[in-house]
């Protein structure tokens, strides 16, 4: 879909939920994006036949993400067709099928249906939605919004021309640029809307959202997707960029803050592991202290509370390089207190300080599908704004410094807890004579259906521990939201349970596998 400058992209014509309001505007079609999760409303003067326009696109289009798209696609007009031609066969003694007309390509001046229309037909006007406003939908795990099998609802459309019949498999098309850029829509806003079947296909947004949106909390999200799929239109910051640490999940942020074109030093604990990067066309470190000297902005992205102390204020730490204007940002989960102290010391020498933890895992981190949480000094997050286009889908500022490190805590408090409890279904089928891989298909076809659920279910049935989220992590994170509720005298007894079985599994050497390996504690 070519939202704003962001290049095209194949989509079908889909019924839109129910509960959406109809806006007011020229007509239009809810419109699904193959090979993503994004959905949005296309003026039909904004649509373009795919076929006509489908080796155009992919020349100009080369990223990996576009050519799913288009295999899905194409694999959708397969079926498509197949299907159509059992239905023939089935209804040769009924009489010879009245011939489909194709469509028209739209031109610029078009400005309603009477393009693809039959003359003879009754006009859509009553029935067809006018929106204007582009609707997003989250993409996050549990997220998705499956294929209608048929392509326009018929409520949505009593009376049906001619070309409508060609729908299922000719209305493939792409959309054009919208006349109004997406951060001056005022009718903009994202919405999840909840599933409870598997998503049919890949998560990934097509675009990066520019727009800020202001919530009732006072919170704010900047919108971002895959940049592979928008083949590298993100500008990125001519600030020099600092990354300290190269983990799970700084090894991917920094690939990507690499491919988008961004300035970047990296420094880690392991010299050897910046070899790749330095190969990429990253810079050398040598220690943290020049690399935040050397650079407008230094991330952090380190293991546990103490790492990151001793990160800044260590030896040859940060605070050594930093100077009035230089920008911080730690990206590790610690407690607030940890964000409260770095944020004092790092302000104290005049440095702006910005915390930004990352909800996701290895394969979200290299993939740049990352959600950012993001709280302290508002400006920095918003000089960040490419960096986070980069490295993640979405982005949240949270207000003053600590927030970020509370909701955080809160979220990998009810991911570690969940994963803890499906380990537990899985053992307790296993001890009752259930099948497990019958409680997984079951488990994927309810409100629970994941891609959290689907992936790590299947790791531990293979066997298959290697860490995508360090489950010592997560044992980590309990425990800091464990007292983090002990401050705030909130009771917390079932991370309290789920933290002992972490515990127990670390005790059994899991510390360092994924933490779907928490089901060897109830194995052992």
């Amino acid at each position: 879909g070519k939202l704003g400058r962001y290049p095209p992209w194949p989509g079908k014509i889909v019924s839109p939920p129910k509960d959406l309001k109809k806006p007011r505007g020229k007509k239009c079609h809810f419109v699904k994006f193959f090979g993503t999760e994004d959905h949005a409303w296309i003026k039909v003067e904004q649509l373009k036949p795919y076929h006509a326009h489908k080796e155009e696109m992919i020349k100009i289009n080369k990223g990996k993400r576009f050519q799913q798209a288009v295999d899905a696609v194409e694999d959708f007009l397969k079926k498509a067709k197949g299907k159509e031609q059992n239905s023939d066969g089935k209804g040769e003694s009924k009489g010879k099928k009245t011939p489909s007309k194709p469509l028209k390509i739209l031109e610029e001046d078009d400005e309603d249906l009477s393009a693809l229309k039959d003359p003879s037909e009754k006009d859509l006007t009553d029935s067809d939605p006018e929106p204007s406003a582009i609707e997003r939908l989250g993409a996050g795990p549990g997220s998705g919004f499956k294929w209608e099998s048929s392509v326009v609802a018929p409520d949505l459309f009593p009376f049906r021309p001619a070309w409508f019949s060609l729908l299922t498999a000719e209305a493939v098309c792409w959309p054009r640029a919208l006349e109004m850029p997406v951060k001056d829509d005022p009718h903009f806003h994202h919405f999840l809307l909840s599933q409870s079947e598997k998503p049919a296909s890949s998560m990934e947004p097509i675009s990066k959202r520019l727009k800020i949106v202001e919530e009732v909390t006072g919170s704010t999200s900047i919108q971002a997707a895959d940049s592979t799929a928008i083949n590298g239109s993100i500008t990125p910051t001519d600030k020099r960029i600092g990354f300290l640490g190269l983990g799970l999940m700084g090894s991917g942020i920094v690939s990507n803050l690499l491919k988008m074109g961004h300035i970047v030093t990296v420094w880690n604990r392991t010299a050897e592991k910046c070899d790749l990067f330095i190969q990429e066309g990253a810079r050398l470190g040598r220690t943290p202290a020049e690399v935040a000297s050397m650079c407008d902005i230094t991330f952090s992205c380190v293991s546990d509370p103490k790492a990151a102390r001793d990160l800044v204020m260590g030896p040859s730490g940060v605070l050594q390089g930093i100077r009035p204007g230089k920008c911080y940002i730690e990206m590790s989960t610690v407690d607030p207190e940890t964000i409260t102290e770095l944020s004092q010391v790092i302000t104290s020498r005049g440095g702006r300080f910005l915390e930004a933890p990352v909800a996701g895992s290895q394969q979200l981190s290299n993939e740049g599908m990352l959600v950012i949480l993001a709280a302290g000094d508002r400006t920095v997050y918003e000089d960040c704004s490419s960096c986070f286009q980069a490295m993640g889908k979405t982005s949240f500022f949270l207000g003053e410094a600590g927030n970020a490190a509370r909701m955080m805590l809160i979220l990998n408090m009810v991911q570690g807890s969940f994963m803890a409890t499906i380990a537990e279904g899985l053992t307790l089928a296993q001890a009752t004579g259930q099948s497990q891989q019958t409680f997984l298909d079951i488990l994927c076809q309810g409100q629970m259906a994941s891609t959290f659920v689907d992936q790590k279910c299947q790791n531990i049935l293979q066997g298959n521990f290697k860490p995508d989220y360090y489950l010592k992590h997560i044992q980590k994170d309990l425990r800091l939201a464990i007292s983090m509720g002990d401050m705030a005298n909130h009771p917390t007894p079932m991370a309290a349970a789920a933290n002992e079985v972490y515990k127990r599994a670390k005790a059994l050497d899991q510390s360092d596998n994924d933490i779907s390996a928490v089901y060897r504690a109830y194995i052992h």
